[in-house]
């Protein structure tokens, strides 16, 4: 999983034996079968399926990551954890925020699902008014839980628009290949064809919701009575594990979390 929030890359291995990583790594790179990585872990899942160069990659993650604070310092703006009841309406409820930003007189406003986590679990950003509203109004809309996250803007949506064009030139200067396994996309949920492909979902991503739920669906999907294969989160933190546990119990089974900091600790005793 790639550093900061937002990272991670799932490496879904067929039949590899549960062990330490360390003990199991080569199996689980020649058995891979997919990948993938939440917002910014994408990069690292596209670096492990030999589609991006690692240090290519890190240079575009960190224009990523500039052009992408320079437009969140532009609006107020944030994102909303949300944990909803079945009834919840999370269009209905982004449309009444942004009808409340206009009131206030702010024109154009923005408040609109950007991830989507799992069943009844979304994260909501925009501007920051909106987000302050449905957090007021969270009964009347069947909002269980909110949260407001600890991040500078609203990633994933188009208030993001002005990172849109520095990522865009440096992904046209860096080589792009067909990736070696199966990486699917934030942005449709659905595996990556060819390098022109991911140079362009890549930079559609910063402007486009996070489909995790519906990835892990297309992941995970298999005839009745197929086996799953076993499933590694990579990196600091197991919240996707604790998504997947949602989408999927039986995948979830044979998840495990390798922390690549651990990892580092045992080569080095």
């Amino acid at each position: 999983r790639a550093g900061g929030r937002g990272g991670g890359a799932s490496g879904l291995p067929r039949g590899a034996a549960e062990a330490p990583l360390g003990s199991v790594s080569p199996q689980v790179v020649e058995r891979c079968v997919a990948a993938a990585g939440y917002s910014v872990g994408e990069f690292a899942a596209l670096v492990f399926a030999g589609a991006l160069g690692f240090a290519e990659a890190l240079y575009a993650v960190k224009v990523r990551a500039e052009a992408m604070q320079k437009a969140s310092e532009a609006v107020p703006s944030g994102m909303l954890s949300v944990v909803g009841r079945r009834e919840a309406n999370y269009k209905f409820a982004c449309l009444e925020a942004r009808k409340h930003c206009e009131s206030l007189g702010i024109e154009n406003p923005v408040c609109t699902v950007s991830n989507y986590l799992f069943p009844d679990s979304r994260v909501i950003a925009g501007h920051l008014q909106a987000l302050e509203f449905l957090q007021e109004n969270a009964r009347k809309y069947y909002f269980k839980r909110t949260k407001m996250l600890p991040v500078s803007g609203a990633f994933h949506t188009r208030l993001m628009e002005p990172a849109v064009e520095p990522l865009a030139e440096v992904l046209k200067s860096i080589e792009i290949q067909k990736p070696l396994l199966c990486v699917y996309s934030n942005v449709d949920g659905k595996k990556y064809m060819h390098s022109k492909h991911i140079q362009k979902l890549l930079v559609k991503q910063v402007v486009s919701p996070v489909l995790w739920e519906q990835t892990m669906h297309s992941v995970y999907e298999r005839k009745q009575g197929t086996e799953f294969p076993y499933t590694y989160e990579v990196g600091p933190g197991n919240q996707l594990g604790a998504i997947l546990k949602q989408c999927n119990l039986k995948a979830w089974k044979q998840y495990k979390h390798v922390d690549a900091l651990e990892d580092e600790e045992t080569a080095d005793t």
